[in-house]
């Protein structure tokens, strides 16, 4: 029962936290132009939300498991610095590819 109740407690925040950040970037991406690839932006929202959730919002929930091990701090910079560049990449894919 622990892990439906971890399972819909990730989708509430990923499905929130998703919204609001994606609803934020769509309007800046518009702002400065971008109509297609929008969904690049999507991706690396997405990460970030994963990031922390492993990081953080894993040890807080329903779910008392053995795995629960934050991501190693290589992983993270690594995987932080993609979601960057995913979350800068339509503009510049847009201007270039018009």
């Amino acid at each position: 029962m622990r892990v439906i109740l971890e399972l819909i407690r990730i989708i509430l925040i990923f499905g929130f936290f998703e919204g609001l950040l994606y609803t934020f970037l769509n309007n800046v991406y518009k702002s400065l132009g971008v109509t297609k690839y929008e969904w690049i932006g999507f991706l690396g929202v997405l990460l970030l939300l994963f990031i922390i959730y492993r990081n953080k919002w894993q040890f807080t929930g329903f779910y008392n498991g053995k795995e629960k091990v934050k991501l190693h701090p290589k992983v993270t910079n690594f995987l932080i610095s993609f979601s960057v560049l995913l979350l800068i990449l339509p503009p510049i894919v847009n201007y270039f590819l018009r």
